[in-house]
């Protein structure tokens, strides 16, 4: 049975992804669709890093104790101010490292 629900679930997510992308396929979606489909992508993300950031031990989780807010936060500063995706992702990995391991024993407990 679970290997019958992973082939279906391979053929729904190449149908779908297939009937989008081959060029000889004559399926068009029209401008609203478009318009609409272009918040997916930031949505999806938000429902995968809101509750990381804002709820790791599965409850509401807003201080200066919760590394994933620090990181994030400072990810969102360093995107901002740089625009360098790799340097973000180094310095914010190694702030996240230095603020979880250190930092947070040392000012916190």
């Amino acid at each position: 049975m679970i290997w019958l629900t992973i082939l279906l679930m391979t053929a729904i997510v190449f149908v779908s992804r297939y009937l989008f992308l081959e060029p000889a396929v004559p399926l068009r979606l029209n401008a609203s669709a478009r318009r609409l489909l272009r918040y997916s992508g930031p949505a999806v993300l938000t429902a995968i890093w809101g509750p990381i950031v804002f709820a790791p031990e599965k409850e509401l989780w807003v201080s200066a104790e919760n590394p994933y807010l620090i990181a994030a936060l400072v990810t969102f500063l360093l995107i901002w101010k740089t625009g360098n995706v790799l340097v973000t992702i180094l310095l914010s990995m190694g702030v996240f490292l230095l603020y979880n391991l250190v930092l947070v024993d040392y000012l916190f407990h």
